[in-house]
């Protein structure tokens, strides 16, 4: 833009006749009314504010002054806003345009003013707080913003040594050289702040620096996330306080000018967040230093993960001490049985026992038997349900016709003790639930409950519809109960089998495995 005026401005020097000058004075206009535009996007690029001239509305409205005025310009003649006259000085060594300004100039002049000003503030905040390492580039930029400046106000101001000649362009080509100058021997547009302020921005931890009066002047992208909504975009200038409130602990290490670190919990519409606040002072060796860094580091899933390793822990903790019981029932309760089945065949073979004695053995070896079954059945179905991958595998099915198996299953039991069993579930009930694991519950509490009756005792088992649309099925004895203490056994995972009220044997697996297979299948298991 400064070439094309320049460039212009030389020509129209050159030129005789008043059509000509006129002609170029619209060629530079090209230039005149994108120069200050051009020079402030470049201060709001060097000063780190590239996001203002992003948003469509603020480059429309400076665009649309840039093309207004050279509109204006180019259509003087009609209307004479821009320049009341132009004429030709010959009174010079060369014709010169001499010009009678209007309210359009004046206009374009302000606006001209305006943005190198607000260009050349934006340049001295960002060189005010730059490392001293870039102090001479920021010494040439400052000064060769202001050359422009000082040309156009003395031929503004009518103080013209060289009659109507406009020093402005040549003092823009001398801003240039030195910008050129700190690009080529102080590396002004080294790669290393506008990096470093990238990989800032980058970063997971949040930043923010303060001054001596607890503001910020300065922070990252990832500290954003940490306020609530309404103060994310008015934080430059605001205390910590405003920003962060009810954080006592974190704001009294700050007040009292104690380095280290603070644990903080933040909730906002991003979730909670527990972070490690590390405080640091710009010089450690002064106390009173003004500027303060601080560090936030995000700690929550790190927590997260920590939680969910000490639950897995506790987790394998349990499955590993149940594991050990199963092989210590399979080692010493499975072996058992089998090897006196297995003693009687062999004693039958070698007739060292008479049928009338077989006969009088069979009960017990019976008895036996369905312990082992009852048992292996129960091992077999916790390690089925340990399986890796094993899911739920609902269906419909009819509830009366289970429960109906299950009673028949275990009548034997119930008719050696003179139990009744007293079935109440209406025909025609569908459930949509596991089918095996209803039986396993099922049949596990059914044989308790028989295990745990005396002689004379009764079982109901009867279903209800409950107000959330499913089915409740109870089953109630009048047995010797289950003690407080069992019971809080039962649910941390440490239950114990005990005898019954026949001296039954037991191994403690049926309960637990109707506990898990409601819990793990979102079913809902009670003892009352």
């Amino acid at each position: 833009t400064n070439a094309i005026w320049s460039i212009a401005y030389g020509l129209e020097l050159a030129s005789s006749s008043l059509a000509q000058i006129k002609f170029f004075i619209n060629i530079e206009y090209i230039g005149i009314t994108t120069l200050p535009l051009s020079w402030f996007l470049f201060c709001l690029h060097l000063s780190g504010k590239e996001i203002w001239y992003k948003r469509p509305w603020n480059m429309g409205v400076l665009s649309f002054v840039t093309i207004l005025t050279t509109i204006v310009v180019w259509t003087n003649d009609w209307h004479h806003l821009y320049f009341k006259s132009i004429t030709v000085d010959h009174s010079g060594y060369f014709p010169m345009a001499n010009l009678e300004i209007g309210v359009g100039y004046k206009v374009f002049t302000s606006y001209f003013y305006v943005l190198l000003a607000i260009g050349n503030y934006l340049l001295f905040v960002k060189f005010r707080s730059a490392d001293p390492i870039y102090r001479r580039q920021n010494y040439l930029i400052i000064v060769a913003s202001m050359i422009p400046w000082i040309a156009n106000i003395i031929y503004v101001l009518g103080i013209r040594p060289l009659g109507n000649l406009d020093i402005t362009p040549f003092a823009f080509i001398a801003t240039v050289f030195i910008i050129a100058l700190a690009i080529s021997r102080f590396k002004l547009f080294d790669i290393v702040p506008v990096a470093r302020e990238k990989v800032m921005d980058l970063m997971q931890d949040g930043f923010v620096i303060l001054d001596k009066k607890k503001r910020v002047i300065d922070y990252n992208l990832a500290f954003k996330k940490y306020l609530d909504s309404s103060k994310r975009n008015k934080i430059i200038g605001a205390t910590l306080e405003e920003l962060l409130p009810g954080q006592d602990a974190f704001l009294q290490s700050i007040e009292s000018h104690n380095a280290g670190n603070v644990e903080l919990k933040i909730s906002n519409e991003f979730g909670v967040f527990d972070l490690d606040v590390d405080i640091r002072y710009l010089d450690d060796s002064q106390p009173n230093s003004d500027a303060i860094i601080v560090k936030m580091q995000d700690l929550t899933q790190f927590k997260k993960d920590a939680i969910k390793s000490i639950e897995q822990t506790e987790e394998l903790k349990r499955l590993n001490q149940l594991k050990d019981r199963i092989f210590s029932i399979i080692a010493h309760d499975l072996r058992a049985p089998l090897v006196n089945l297995s003693e009687v065949l062999k004693m039958i073979s070698d007739d060292l026992i008479t049928p009338d004695e077989f006969k009088m053995l069979a009960p017990v070896l019976s008895k036996d038997i369905i312990y082992t079954t009852d048992l292996l059945e129960n091992i077999l179905h916790w390690s089925r349900s340990q399986l890796k991958g094993h899911g739920i595998n609902k269906e419909y099915f009819d509830l009366k016709g289970l429960v109906v198996n299950e009673v028949s299953y275990h009548m034997p039991s119930a008719r050696a003790k003179n139990i009744t069993v007293v079935q109440d579930v209406f025909p025609g009930a569908m459930i949509y639930a596991d089918m095996l694991m209803i039986q396993i519950v099922i049949r596990n509490i059914l044989n308790n409950a028989i295990k745990f009756c005396y002689d004379d005792c009764e079982i109901n088992i009867y279903a209800v519809y409950t107000k959330e649309h499913f089915i409740k099925l109870c089953i109630d004895d009048t047995g010797t109960g289950m003690e407080p203490e069992l019971l809080e056994k039962l649910f941390s995972g440490e239950n114990q089998s005990k005898r019954g009220t026949k001296d039954e044997k037991g191994t403690g697996i049926g309960y637990l495995e109707s506990f898990h297979a409601c819990l793990d299948k979102l079913q809902r298991f009670d003892l009352l």
